[in-house]
């Protein structure tokens, strides 16, 4: 009597817990079963910043998940001319771009210009008039997963031999000291854009004025408000940027060289 009691008792035990089981184990297949979350979208890479009671635009690259490139004629042999027409053509993976230095009526770069690894013009160690000629003027370039911008002097001895690079001038920031020409705020105001590194030539920093501003506050923009101890004005007048992430692709006469930050 006492083993069948037992055998009783167990059978009663089976019966209570087997919906529970049931229902444990009906959670731990939803469970499983349940979608991976998504991967975090990548940040807008351009924002407002405020400087000096001036609004710019800046747009910040880790060139370790994005890569950084230029661009000047397209499949076609022409030039890209608009910023519109190079976002139409180089897709969603293009993430934003701006004009990338001096250019002459043919669209074609002023100074240095080298386009995946190859020389398309080469460096000006010229003397002349305009912002290019303000000497020290100087070169921004890509080289793996690494930014710089040296003077174009500095650059010569060094010798990176770059995949992307643009010329331009002046330098706006020398080893973290304002170009020993640039006043503290002079006459000229224009919309201006340029490029700047920080983070051992991890990041490349490019920014552009919602304004005119003078060349004085603009490198002060680099060299104290976006940490970078050497910069780049890249142009003025015709300075227009592309951000989707803003909604924004303005229009300008119709331009050389263009920079831009690109999904790997």
């Amino acid at each position: 009597m006492h083993g069948l009691a037992l055998q009783d008792a167990a059978v009663r035990t089976r019966r209570c817990l087997a919906p529970a089981l049931a229902a444990f184990l009906a959670c731990t297949a939803s469970v499983s079963a349940a979608p991976a979350p998504a991967s975090t979208p990548a940040a807008a890479p351009c924002r407002p910043v405020q400087a000096e009671g001036e609004t710019y635009t800046v747009c910040t690259v880790d060139l370790r998940r994005e890569k950084v490139r230029l661009f000047w004629r397209g499949a076609d042999g022409q030039p890209y001319s608009s910023l519109s027409t190079l976002g139409d053509r180089q897709g969603p993976s293009l993430r934003f771009a701006m004009n990338a230095g001096m250019y002459d009526k043919d669209q074609a770069p002023v100074g240095l210009y080298v386009e995946e690894g190859r020389e398309l013009k080469g460096v000006s160690t010229a003397n002349g008039p305009g912002n290019f000629h303000l000497k020290p003027n100087g070169i921004f370039y890509v080289k793996g997963d690494r930014a710089g911008v040296l003077d174009t002097t500095r650059y010569l001895r060094v010798n990176p031999k770059p995949d992307f690079a643009t010329q331009s001038g002046p330098m706006l920031v020398v080893d973290g000291h304002i170009h020993p020409k640039i006043s503290s705020d002079g006459p000229s105001q224009k919309i201006r854009n340029g490029v700047g590194v920080r983070d051992d030539g991890r990041t490349a920093v490019f920014a552009i004025s919602e304004r005119p501003v003078s060349f004085g506050a603009f490198a002060r923009l680099f060299k104290d408000a976006l940490g970078c101890r050497n910069a780049l004005f890249l142009d003025g007048s015709v300075s227009s940027l592309y951000a989707p992430s803003m909604n924004r692709s303005d229009l300008s006469r119709p331009l050389g060289p263009m920079v831009g930050a690109v999904t790997r």
